[in-house]
């Protein structure tokens, strides 16, 4: 909604690949969306569950913002569709603290070897909402039943149809009361005993706002806390740089709509399920380190892979291999964070937790990525040296994560004696 088509849409309207790049900026929100996660973690919605509830209002505030893009010049106001992207960006990051703190909840605590299991069928349903629903916008422009305009009513019907089937899903039990009441314990017990508004009032900030970081802090300790949040920031920024890219790319060397919507949609999206699925059991029976390790070796590969198809032009058999490497290191790549992350968190404010350190991923993804037209620019269109240099942005974070290799295993060795 607010990425590929999107790109498709203003590239066809004739905006630059710097204006294209710069909406990017929109994905901000996900970098920050742990300010306001403990919402997630302490309100539950009147008539609603804890977990289900929040997503459900999420997904119907997404149809509404997709019937108002349908209705959007961009050329006559690009600023009104950028409002409306940015609103789509919030209801979307706040959708996925939702979906992640339901991925983390629903596996019980005597369940811990089902993480990298979760992560993997998580990544794959991912990927079956962005490659495989999202192929079919490129196929009906292309066939013209739709405009890009019009295709945000297709959209907003397919996220109305999702908003039903959340209904069906089992609400996750844990106790997340229990651990708030102890919680709220400790900090009465720091500001005083009398009994007073604002002591209630400080006590349920306190407990909603700091309590989360101060578990996660306090548990894992400072030195190790620290280095997990800058290697998650690190990690997948080449990955960002071409991603954020891509689909411009295509257009310019010569790829129609339907080669976009065949190979990086669809071709993809199986690529990725059968991969992530490949990955959660590498990560299950070697580890968590070996399989992020395995995923950004061959991800600075399938950048090298783009580099070359710039060279060559818009050969369909080449871009098949390159978009078949790329979503092997995508989906390795994001089953191994998501494992890595989910094994961090406490259950009861597995939404907070999850979120600051996804939103630090998405973090070093979208605001750095964002310049990425600038660069191509710089480059005179240089595609080729454009995609070695994404290659060249994996080496930091692989010698960072080999420092911490040890605090992974510690990690994964206390998850297994549980």
């Amino acid at each position: 909604m607010i990425g590929s088509v999107m790109s498709a849409w203003l590239k066809d309207e004739g905006l630059s690949r710097s204006s294209i790049g710069l909406f990017g900026a929109i994905f901000a929100v996900y970098s920050i969306n742990f300010l306001w996660s403990p919402l997630l973690d302490r309100i539950k919605l009147p008539g609603l569950t804890q977990r289900k509830g929040w997503i459900a209002i999420m997904q119907l505030g997404i149809v509404v913002a997709c019937i108002a893009m349908a209705q959007v010049n961009p050329i006559e106001n690009l600023w009104l569709m950028a409002a409306i992207g940015l609103a789509t960006a919030l209801l979307s990051a706040t959708q996925d603290i939702g979906i992640d703190a339901y991925r983390i909840d629903i596996i019980q605590a005597h369940e811990k070897e089902k993480i990298s299991a979760g992560a993997s069928l998580a990544t794959a349903g991912w990927w079956t909402g962005y490659g495989g629903l999202g192929a079919l916008p490129f196929f009906l422009v292309d066939s013209e039943l739709f405009s890009w305009q019009s295709m945000y009513y297709f959209l907003a019907g397919v996220m109305f149809v999702l908003f039903c089937l959340t209904f069906f899903a089992r609400e996750p039990v844990t106790d997340r009361n229990e651990q708030l009441n102890l919680a709220s314990q400790r900090y009465q017990h720091l500001i005083g005993n009398q009994s007073s508004l604002w002591q209630r009032v400080s006590v349920w900030l306190m407990v909603t706002l700091l309590e989360p970081f101060r578990e996660f802090f306090s548990r894992n300790g400072v030195r190790l806390a620290l280095t997990v949040l800058l290697f998650i920031f690190l990690f997948k920024i080449g990955e960002a740089f071409l991603g954020r890219m891509s689909i411009v790319f295509y257009k310019e060397i010569g790829f129609s709509n339907s080669d976009i919507g065949s190979y990086s949609k669809l071709l993809n999206w199986w690529v990725t399920i059968v991969f992530a699925i490949i990955g959660g059991a590498v990560n299950m029976r070697y580890g968590i380190y070996a399989g992020l390790m395995i995923a950004g070796s061959a991800m600075a590969a399938s950048n090298l892979m783009f580099a070359w198809l710039a060279t060559i032009g818009p050969d369909t058999t080449w871009l098949a291999a390159a978009i078949i490497v790329d979503g092997f290191t995508a989906a390795w790549s994001t089953v191994a964070m998501v494992a890595f992350i989910s094994l961090l968190c406490n259950r009861t404010f597995s939404a907070s937790q999850y979120a600051l350190m996804a939103s630090l991923s998405v973090a070093g993804r979208t605001l750095l990525a964002s310049g990425s037209g600038f660069i191509v620019d710089a480059l005179n269109g240089n595609w080729a040296i454009f995609f070695v240099l994404t290659a060249l942005m994996v080496i930091p974070s692989l010698l960072f994560l080999r420092v911490v290799k040890n605090d992974i295993k510690k990690l994964e060795q206390a998850q297994t004696n549980q």
